[in-house]
């Protein structure tokens, strides 16, 4: 198979995959599939080749990201319904006070986005900016801007999130690295993002709390909530868990820890499923059983968690079989020849990729696990250790977040809950994601001559 017709099958896989989710409607998880088949037809591929490599890319991706994804949402879902996400808003609002407001906004999108879902960190926390509008006399942008800055941020770039470990599988990147290099690159890019960009732009649009929603409530009296440090706590015993892992290794094979049992106890504790069920069955003792609920009340939330996970787990898994017939055809090796024999840096090609994709189709999710899918093939090529692989997991989160519009259901979930028309909600929301988006990248680039 020539270079030029395997370079075409590539082209020709992203457009018909463009094709079939935006014009024909059809579900990125069967839109994946299909494309998959193509691509193994055109380039030559056994049919029987073609569903065995089917089967291994989705097996093979869904062994970890069905796992993982299912256990973050249980674990978020129990922050939501316990009250803790008003918590951390509430502590941090009274510890910085009114005027410095959008810092505590910021930090609160940033920690309440580890473990609940973008669209649902921002419905459970608007009635705080409709009230924090209200009693400031403040555009609603000032205080909106900064809380969705630290959500986008987070949703983006730190596990365990859906986006960052379903690209973590594809690429084999240890989620460790990407939570160390993800606050290294998130924390300054919610800043500039978030109460740097929230004061010039409620500056220039001024809304208050929209009239439909200018009465909600704050669904619980700070009395009724979990305290400000359980929540912390049990968000943050996952990530240490898994960044100690990461720790212990680098640590093993350096010779500085040289007791094996200990090593082999913190990788055991560390891993992704290990932390996320110890803290998943904390967070429904702490945050479920000891306030009062029921053992079917549980189980309906578990239930109702892992609807919107499936639907991830699914496109992701769809995503690695995209990958593995990249790989089995040939395709993968042939765009790294040409990659090794071009000026232009994988990272580069990474968030190109992924931004192109997003632009185009509006999802975040399918442009990363499309740039994943393109760019594994190309991994063996270039020596990367973990920390050059969690910059590029970085890179493809940044690409898939850049120009969000009108195809995009943020664009819209955004706009109706602030009460803005498309021109506002462009200026405002669309002009955030870029900037989370351009930053994002600059730092991870500028990351990249440093590991």
């Amino acid at each position: 198979m020539n270079e030029i017709l395997l370079l075409a099958g590539i082209g020709f896989a992203i457009l018909l995959l463009l094709f079939l989710v935006l014009k024909l409607k059809i579900h990125a998880f069967l839109s994946l599939l299909i494309v998959s088949i193509v691509v193994g037809i055109v380039t030559g591929m056994d049919f029987s080749k073609i569903m065995k490599s089917m089967q291994d890319g989705m097996g093979n991706t869904l062994g970890f990201v069905a796992t993982v994804v299912g256990l973050g949402a249980i674990f978020g879902q129990m922050l939501e319904a316990s009250g803790g996400a008003q918590t951390i808003a509430k502590s941090l609002l009274k510890h910085f006070g009114e005027k410095r407001a959008s810092w505590a906004l910021v930090l609160t999108g940033f920690i309440v986005a580890i473990p609940v879902f973008f669209d649902v960190g921002l419905i459970i926390l608007i009635p705080i900016i409709y009230e924090l509008t209200k009693q400031a006399k403040r555009s609603i942008l000032y205080y909106a801007i900064p809380l969705l800055a630290g959500l986008v941020v987070t949703h983006a770039f730190i596990p365990p999130t859906p986006g960052p470990v379903a690209v973590a599988e594809i690429l084999d990147v240890q989620l460790g690295w990407i939570i160390i290099m993800g606050f290294i690159v998130g924390i300054p890019t919610a800043i500039i993002a978030g109460p740097v960009f929230g004061r010039y732009i409620s500056g220039k649009i001024k809304l208050g709390a929209p009239d439909y929603f200018a009465d909600a409530p704050v669904d619980q009296e700070q009395e009724g909530l979990p305290s400000f440090r359980t929540i912390i706590l049990i968000i943050l015993l996952p990530l240490l868990l898994i960044v100690a892992s990461s720790v212990a290794e680098v640590l093993f094979d350096k010779g500085l820890l040289q007791n094996e049992s200990v090593y082999q106890i913190v990788r055991l504790l560390g891993h992704p499923f290990t932390a996320l069920i110890l803290s998943t069955l904390l967070a429904m003792y702490v945050l479920g059983i000891r306030r009062g609920f029921k053992k079917d009340e549980l189980m309906q939330l578990a239930n109702k968690a892992l609807g919107p996970a499936g639907l991830i787990i699914l496109v992701t898994g769809a995503g690695g079989v995209f990958k593995q017939i990249l790989i089995d055809s040939g395709v993968g090796d042939m765009l790294a020849e040409q990659l090794a024999n071009s000026a232009m840096p994988p990272i580069v090609l990474a968030f190109i990729i992924a931004a192109v994709v997003r632009v185009v189709q509006g999802s975040a999710t399918v442009s990363m696990i499309t740039a994943a899918g393109i760019m594994a093939p190309l991994i063996g090529l270039f020596d990367l250790g973990q920390a050059d692989k969690a910059l590029l997991v970085l890179a493809i989160a940044a690409g898939s977040t850049i120009l969000s519009h009108v195809n995009d259901s943020g664009f819209w979930l955004v706009g109706k809950y602030l009460g803005m028309d498309e021109k506002q909600t462009l200026r405002s929301w669309t002009v955030m994601e870029t900037i989370v988006s351009l930053v994002g990248f600059s730092l991870v680039l500028l990351l990249s001559y440093f590991v």
